[in-house]
């Protein structure tokens, strides 16, 4: 939903009246049946032998009042009465004796789709309708509450006991408590370490920081076209009517359009660079990202994003975490994307709108944000050194439709037609197509069985699959001419081969590689690099450089660090074409990362000095000219050792004031010399230990010491 665009149509379909504040359950009330007069309720004809087919539906408590009950009379719907079925009264079976009843319900439909189990052999397609539901899909046994641009998705027993009004009571207690004389600003009864701390504390008027109308209309255009095509969580045509309404009179803008508004702008300052920023706002780009920042920051507080039900907040927060991934360390930034993945659970996302009887344009949002929100989460684990917590077995959302979003809009009613070709989701779900694939097929592999498989061939026919799959659905479909089907193209391909790269490194880690298994990874790594050079030849791709330069395409890392592996130890398994070809390669990432000569990460230090030392072994043995990163790479070693010997000797002075006249000793055990060669001689690492460049691979935005 997006923002107040998207409660209209909330309204219309689930019917109660305007005195209906609290939360409604949104499967639509029963038609009317002919001849029926819900308003007459002083007919009574006595207490009705059954339940309402209202109130059996929202499984509420009915009065069995006759024609119409007091809850469908308050709540204004339609009450009608049906002889029930006559049957066997059945023993109540225990919550444990329910519970691995649906679990085997569950295994015994996993067993059918993969062919290893007949329906006619299946007990749960026998006589058990009283414990498990036909249908295991819709053994789900949570409910979405919505009202007013909200949803909340209820799964716990202990809010089973209480009744649908009690719920209303309960959630809007919590939605609106404010702080007294401060109408609007929510009241932290203890202030949470996120909004306290990191998000600056209470609420605040934005009013001045909204743009003009002529620079909100230049960000949103940005957006639209450098930020959406690669995350598609918005609706554009909605949007566009907001962001003309607000920009032109900010102070009609509600809590979750301005939170909305500002996490666009900051993302839109974030995708440009500093000329297109000069040119268009004649500021600093770090300036208007810091504006910007702080706004969105202070939005998301003011529209309490902790415990918000609304998707436009959540969307907004969304995107204030794809343009901060690098302000954050690794593990602050893990923690972050969990927020955004508990709001999402909270939300019930991860439960298909359809199976929710939610509205086809409701259902196809959450769609689009889940599969940003949870892949995001993923990636900060891998960053953090943190296995994702949450599996795809806890999850049924499909995937989004391969539609454009002329295809939808608020208040529809039917569900748009899937398109078969190239659609504005065709970046997006090549992504999700490959990753829900391998995502159910097993867990990343660190350093056992490959993808949770037993062997290899297990692994490879999984990957065989899902470049099938993704092959079929969206590759061929591709305009090379268009830049975002040229990197749809990089990626997925880069993905499989990192992927067929990632189920051999065990043997590299494990020291069982033979040399004709690591000639094959080093025509892995080889091609995944090759990838990445010529996705950076397109001349349209640099308004998708903001995502592509920081993540790379799949498997750059691991195949960078393979490459200069080999050509630092093990050059003799190789032609001297395919060492010239690499050297080439490894120019040509340096030329288009301009981030791997950042001397303050980790990562990129190690990847310097493994870099400089490949280089003089070959130098030494080929007289090769020195190419100019190399020369950067001296460089920036240099300027590094400098440092660190003027530091240290600053220290042994300070401690030779004190009396300590050996102070260098002490610190070093010997007098410093600085290396001539440029390279950090007295480095000793293992190239060849995976564990230790995993772990630099989950730590790159961690700062070196």
């Amino acid at each position: 939903m997006i923002g107040s665009a998207a409660r209209t149509p909330m309204a219309a379909t689930n019917g109660p009246g305007p005195e209906h504040s609290g939360f409604a359950p949104i499967a639509p009330a029963p038609t009317a049946q002919p001849g029926s007069d819900p308003g007459n309720s002083s007919a009574s004809s006595g207490p009705m032998p059954s339940a309402c087919q209202t109130c059996a539906k929202r499984k509420v408590k009915c009065d069995k009042t006759s024609p119409i009950c007091s809850r469908c009379r308050k709540s204004g719907r339609e009450c009608i009465y049906h002889e029930p079925n006559s049957r066997h009264r059945k023993r109540k079976l225990s919550l444990d004796t329910l519970e691995k009843l649906e679990r085997l319900d569950r295994y015994e439909h996993l067993l059918q789709q993969h062919g290893l189990l007949d329906a006619e052999t299946s007990t749960s397609s026998k006589e058990t309708p009283s414990v498990c539901p036909a249908d295991p899909e819709k053994s789900r046994t949570g409910q979405l509450l919505t009202r007013q641009g909200r949803s909340r998705y209820i799964d716990s027993h202990f809010w089973y006991s209480l009744e649908d009004d009690e719920m209303q009571h309960v959630s809007d207690e919590e939605e609106d408590e404010t702080l007294p004389g401060c109408a609007g600003i929510s009241r932290p009864v203890v202030l949470d370490p996120l909004t306290a701390a990191a998000f600056m504390g209470s609420g605040q008027s934005l009013l001045q920081h909204h743009p003009n109308h002529k620079d909100a209309l230049v960000l949103w255009n940005m957006h639209t076209e450098n930020v959406e095509p690669i995350c598609k969580i918005l609706h554009i045509p909605s949007v566009t009517k907001i962001v003309e309404s607000v920009s032109q009179r900010p102070e009609t803008a509600s809590k979750s359009d301005e939170c909305l508004l500002f996490a666009i702008y900051y993302v839109a300052a974030f995708s440009i660079t500093e000329e297109e920023c000069t040119d268009q706002f004649r500021q600093a780009r770090s300036t208007l990202m810091q504006r910007y920042h702080s706004a969105a920051r202070q939005a998301l507080v003011n529209a309490s994003f902790l415990k918000t039900t609304e998707m436009a907040v959540l969307q907004a927060y969304y995107l204030f975490l794809l343009s901060s991934r690098n302000l954050y360390d690794p593990h602050t930034y893990y923690i972050l994307t969990g927020v955004a993945v508990r709001i999402a659970q909270r939300m019930g996302l991860h439960q298909d709108g359809d199976k929710l009887d939610l509205p086809p344009f409701e259902v196809e949002m959450r769609r689009r944000l889940f599969y940003q929100i949870f892949p995001l989460d993923g990636r900060a684990s891998q960053s953090a050194g943190t296995a994702m917590m949450t599996l795809p077995e806890s999850w049924d959302t499909k995937p989004p439709l391969n539609i454009n979003d002329d295809q939808i809009w608020p208040g529809m009613t039917e569900k748009p037609v899937e398109q078969k070709g190239a659609t504005e989701m065709i970046f997006c779900l090549s992504r999700a197509c490959l990753g829900q694939k391998l995502a159910r097929a097993g867990t990343p592999i660190n350093g056992g069985a490959p993808l949770g498989f037993p062997n290899h061939r297990e692994a490879e026919k999984v990957i065989s699959e899902a470049e099938s799959e993704v092959e079929e659905k969206f590759i061929r479909y591709c305009d090379i001419v268009n830049p975002l089907h040229y990197l749809t193209i990089g990626l997925a391909r880069s993905g499989i081969t990192a992927l067929r790269l990632k189920i051999r490194l065990p043997k590299i880690r494990n020291q069982t590689a033979t040399d004709a298994e690591r000639k094959e990874m080093f025509q892995l790594a080889q091609k995944t690099l090759d990838t990445d050079a010529t996705v950076h030849s397109h001349i349209g791709i640099s308004k998708y450089q903001w995502h592509v330069r920081p993540f790379f395409l799949w498997g750059t890392r691991d195949s960078f660090v393979f490459i200069l592996t080999m050509l630092s130890k093990r050059r003799d398994l190789l032609s001297p074409v395919e060492v010239e070809t690499a050297w080439k390669s490894v120019a040509q990432l340096y030329e288009n990362h301009d981030e791997l000569f950042e001397s303050k990460q980790a990562l990129y230090v190690t990847l310097q000095r493994l870099a400089l030392k490949a280089w003089v072994s070959y130098q030494q043995d080929s007289g090769a000219t020195e190419p100019a990163f190399i020369a950067t790479l001296r460089t920036l070693q240099g300027t590094r050792e400098s440092r660190q010997v003027e530091r240290h000797r600053n220290c042994a002075a300070s401690l030779a004031c004190l009396g300590h006249t050996s102070g260098t000793n002490i610190l070093l055990g010997s007098p410093l010399e600085q290396p001539s060669s440029g390279v950090d001689c007295g480095l000793d690492f293992d190239v060849d230990d995976w564990v230790f460049w995993d772990q630099l691979m989950q730590d790159q935005q961690a700062q070196a010491s």
